[in-house]
C-alpha cells in the first residue's frame, strides 16, 4: 500500500513574511493537523541558499533559527512533523550528483523558475553552477524521502515538473520503480498563489523590501499597512476606486474572514459588500487599511505570542532540528542504498558481483 508522504521548505535567507504564510505555510499547517498522510518533512534548505550566498554564509547560519521559529510559531508540531536543516543530511547531495547525470544543461536553463530567479539577481553569464543546478538539488530532496506530496506556491510548478522529468528518467534508465513522482499542492485560495508586496509588485520579496513579516511588531505593521499602494486614481473619498491591483484588497482577499466585519466594521456584513462601496465611491482608502491592519493583527498575535515563548527555549530549537536531521539522514540513507543498488554502484554489497569476480580470476 502506497504511503502519502510530504515534503516541503524554505531557504534560510531571511525571517518568513505574509507571502510564505499564505503560499505554504498555513496548507502545511492544515495538512499537519488533518493527519492524512503517513510521514510529513519540512526542510530548512540551507545548501540551495548558499547556492546564491556562498561568500555570506553567516547570513544563512542566522536565519536557520529564525525559519525555526517562524515554523513552530505558526504551529507546525516537531510531535507530528520532522523539521531538518538540509546540509545536515548529506545523502541529499550525493543524490543531486547522481541526477545531474540525468539532466542537460538545455533543459536547466529552459526551466521557468531558474529562468526568472537568474534575472531577478542579475547573474547574465556569471550564474553559480550550484545555482544553475538548482532544480536538481529539490528532485534529490524531494526523492529521498519518496514524497508524493509537495505544498508549493505557484512559481514552484516548474520545479515539481522537472522533478517529475528526473524520476521516469531515473526508473527508465535501470529498470527500476524506485524513485516516486510527486504531485504539488497549490493553496486553495487563488489570490495566495503569489500575494504581492505591499508596494504592488507582483511578488513580496525581502530583496525588494516589501514584505511584511510573520515576527513584525504591531507598529511595524501598522506603518506598512498604511503606506500600501491603493488605486492611485482614488484621490478623494467620492471617487469611484478600482479592486483589480488593489493591495489592500488583495491582502483582505487573502485573509479577511467575515467574523472580523461584526468586530471591526459592523456596518458591512462581508468584503463583497465593501468592495461595492469602495467602487462606486464614498469609502476612503485609510478606512480600509485600517481594517486591513485589525485583520492582520489578528492573524499575526498568536504568531507573535509562541514565537516569543520559543525564543525562550533556544537550545530545545536547536534539539528539535538535530533530532530531526538525524531521522531524515535514517530514511534518506534507505533511498540512497537503493538508488546505488538499482545504478549497480553497491559493490560490496553485491555479494554476487563478487562472487562472479573471484571466480573469474581464480587460478
Amino acid at each position: 500500500m502506497s504511503k502519502n508522504i510530504i515534503l516541503t521548505g524554505d531557504r534560510p535567507t531571511g525571517k518568513l513574511h505574509l507571502g510564505h504564510f499564505v503560499g505554504s505555510l498555513r496548507e502545511r499547517v492544515k495538512l499537519q493537523d488533518s493527519g492524512n498522510y503517513d510521514e510529513m518533512y519540512i526542510m530548512i534548505a540551507d545548501a540551495q541558499a548558499l547556492t546564491d550566498n556562498a561568500d555570506n554564509p553567516e547570513k544563512i547560519r542566522e536565519n536557520i533559527i529564525e525559519v525555526a521559529l517562524d515554523y513552530l510559531s505558526v504551529g507546525l508540531d516537531p510531535n507530528k512533523v520532522t523539521l531538518f536543516i538540509q546540509s545536515q543530511v548529506p545523502q541529499l547531495t550525493e543524490l543531486t550528483f547522481f541526477y545531474m547525470n540525468l539532466v542537460t544543461v538545455s533543459r536547466l536553463e529552459r526551466n521557468p523558475t531558474v529562468k526568472s530567479e537568474i534575472k531577478l539577481r542579475d547573474f547574465n553569464t556569471s550564474i553559480p553552477v550550484g545555482f544553475m543546478t538548482y532544480p536538481i538539488s529539490q528532485a534529490a530532496d524531494i526523492t529521498a524521502f519518496k514524497a508524493n506530496i509537495v505544498p508549493v506556491g505557484e512559481d514552484q510548478l516548474p520545479m515539481i515538473e522537472q522533478t517529475r522529468e528526473i524520476v521516469r528518467t531515473f526508473n527508465n534508465t535501470y529498470k527500476k520503480e524506485v524513485l516516486v513522482e510527486p504531485k504539488a499542492v497549490l493553496p486553495d485560495n487563488e489570490v495566495c498563489l503569489r500575494l504581492p508586496g505591499t508596494d504592488g509588485k507582483a511578488k513580496m520579496s525581502k530583496s525588494l523590501g516589501n514584505c511584511i513579516y510573520l515576527s513584525d511588531s504591531t507598529e511595524e505593521v501598522r506603518k506598512k499597512v498604511m503606506s500600501m499602494y491603493t488605486d492611485p486614481d482614488h484621490i478623494k473619498i467620492d471617487d469611484p476606486g478600482k479592486i483589480d491591483g488593489n493591495t489592500v484588497f488583495t491582502y483582505l482577499d487573502a485573509f479577511c474572514e467575515n467574523k472580523y466585519f461584526d468586530k471591526y466594521l459592523p456596518e458591512y456584513k462581508n468584503l463583497d459588500e465593501l468592495k461595492a462601496h469602495y467602487q462606486r465611491g464614498g469609502l476612503g482608502d485609510v478606512k480600509i487599511k485600517k481594517f486591513l491592519f485589525n485583520v492582520l493583527e489578528e492573524v499575526l498575535t498568536p504568531i507573535r505570542e509562541k514565537r516569543k515563548i520559543y525564543e525562550n527555549k533556544i537550545e530545545e530549537v536547536y534539539n528539535i532540528l538535530e533530532s530531526g536531521s538525524k531521522k531524515a539522514e535514517k530514511v534518506a540513507n534507505i533511498t540512497i542504498k537503493e538508488v546505488k543498488e538499482a545504478m549497480r554502484i553497491n559493490y560490496f554489497e553485491d555479494k554476487e558481483l563478487i562472487k562472479s569476480h573471484v571466480k573469474k580470476y581464480k587460478k
